[in-house]
């Protein structure tokens, strides 16, 4: 484990290096309640940014209530205004009422379409409250999982957003999105949570089905054991890569049904909902 200090420095670096935030900015963390977000948060409101968090309560009983309960308390011991976004309010249901019907309907896993509704939530309310930058929580381990699973699933094309500052196309309805723990390896970023005592939730959702993510894991666990820093060196060489070749822009065009910015005429979000309406 790094000293909290050398961490700390690398979180910062990783921000300037990259340019993911000026003092200007308006900045937004999305909030789950775990040690990444709850970090970065953390983070980011010592390094002297303007700092506001995004918790969107997905409903899932308890696990939910504590996660909520926990970045309430943080928020308010380190004097961050909490925005909470109830998913039942916004959309009619809570989030195992809305994956129940779609993911059947679909047949979909309970974690893509969460992942789905949970992006244009958090896209849609830092709109809303006038945010420059969207701020997530991912760490090293989540880019190397991610790059993996996308090349296996021959998604290759996904990988040009797993970058520090997420999205190729600037448009004015996409809240750019950055990642300040993206060199931070998950290890670290735990025992930073725990060494600073901050009140998080260190149990995973009790929905969460994405298997192929978890094999993957395990499979890059294996390969780091027997290839010291593999994570490290597979992220960063992929970012060497990116580098190199000119990505085309194109242009964002808008979902005929919600109006948020999309790749398709209907977002996947529209999509999926449109199917749960019409599920009977």
């Amino acid at each position: 484990m790094k000293k909290i200090q050398e961490f700390e420095e690398e979180v910062r670096r990783t921000v300037e290096d990259y340019d993911l935030i000026n003092k200007k900015d308006k900045v937004l963390v999305a909030c789950s309640g775990g040690k990444d977000s709850t970090t970065v948060l953390y983070l980011l409101k010592k390094f002297g940014y303007d700092v506001e968090g995004l918790f969107i309560d997905l409903l899932i009983g308890s696990w939910s209530k504590k996660n909520l309960e926990n970045v309430r308390q943080f928020c308010a011991e380190q004097g961050i205004k909490l925005h909470v976004v109830d998913v039942r309010k916004e959309l009619g249901g809570s989030m195992c009422y809305l994956r129940s019907k779609i993911g059947k309907k679909e047949g979909l896993k309970s974690c893509t379409v969460c992942g789905v509704i949970k992006r244009w939530l958090l896209n849609k309310k830092a709109q809303e409250l006038g945010a420059d930058k969207l701020v997530t929580g991912h760490n090293l381990d989540d880019q190397a999982e991610t790059l993996l699973m996308n090349l296996l699933k021959n998604r290759v094309e996904m990988n040009l957003g797993q970058l520090p500052k997420t999205g190729v196309v600037v448009d004015k309805k996409f809240v750019p999105r950055v990642k300040p723990l993206f060199f931070c390896l998950n290890q670290d970023v735990r025992k930073y949570a725990k060494l600073m005592k901050f009140p998080v939730l260190y149990e995973k959702c009790p929905c969460a089905s994405e298997v192929f993510r978890w094999e993957i894991r395990e499979k890059l666990d294996g390969l780091e054991k027997e290839y010291p820093g593999f994570r490290e060196k597979m992220v960063k060489n992929f970012l060497g890569m990116v580098s190199r070749f000119k990505v085309d822009k194109g242009k964002m065009i808008y979902c005929d049904e919600c109006g948020e910015a999309s790749r398709d005429k209907i977002c996947r979000f529209c999509k999926l909902m449109g199917n749960l309406e019409t599920f009977k």
